[in-house]
């Protein structure tokens, strides 16, 4: 517990449009219990999150913008390239996943079993029952890209997913969309990463609330996974 504690974690926030939620998710970040620099990536919001970055100050918070929307895997690039902790954990700034699941989910990285960790919605943990549809599109993607990659992932567009910092640095990544999930994905499998699954809870948001994926990023992504299973 002690070394569990005394983890230091770079916490990396990509961010489009949420201005109700960012100053929330980033005081529970904080919260989490380790040694946690926040990193928050601005992918040229419009609602007021950038304003609100801005006047934003904590020691422990960083903040970078985007000056035109390039989307989440651009994002998340930029933050890994700042962080400078040795686990680093991938945080959507919309309230869906919970900054206390950060313990299970780091667990494997800090006493060494793996090099990546997946917090999956559809193991064990509580979530908010919602979109049919979207799950079943979540599941075939998962499906696909175990069978491309040799996997045997239940949730891999889950949204928070955490790494061995060195790691990270080792991996050439260029999705810059929510393809960044099939992408890490396939080129950690490739890479031989040590690669675990544990349960998280889950609140998801419905489109009237602000949820942004849909069946285009689906096809998208299915895209993705051929491309950087077969051409990449």
């Amino acid at each position: 517990m002690a070394e569990t504690a005394a983890a230091k974690i770079s916490v990396v926030i990509p961010v489009y449009n949420e201005i109700n939620t960012i100053g929330l998710i980033i005081e529970r970040t904080l919260r989490c219990g380790f040694d946690t620099e926040v990193i928050v990536v601005d992918d040229a919001s419009t609602d007021g999150t950038r304003e609100y970055l801005k006047k934003l100050e904590h020691p422990q918070v960083r903040r970078f913008y985007h000056a035109e929307n390039k989307g989440k895997g651009a994002a998340l690039r930029l933050g890994f390239a700042a962080a400078q902790n040795q686990f680093v954990v991938v945080q959507d700034a919309d309230l869906e996943y919970s900054p206390e699941d950060y313990r299970g989910v780091l667990a494997p990285l800090i006493d060494d079993r793996a090099d990546m960790v997946y917090g999956s919605r559809f193991l064990a943990g509580p979530h908010r029952v919602l979109l049919f549809w979207h799950y079943v599109a979540n599941r075939l993607l998962t499906l696909i890209t175990n069978v491309v990659s040799n996997l045997n992932l239940n949730d891999m567009e889950t949204g928070m997913k955490a790494f061995r910092r060195e790691k990270l640095a080792a991996l050439t990544l260029s999705a810059n969309r929510f393809t960044f999930e099939p992408e890490i994905t396939i080129k950690a499998a490739r890479a031989g990463w040590r690669i675990y699954e544990v349960p998280i809870s889950y609140s998801g948001r419905s489109y009237e609330e602000g949820k942004k994926i849909g069946w285009r990023d689906a096809v998208t992504a299915l895209a993705a996974i051929i491309y950087y299973r077969f051409f990449d």
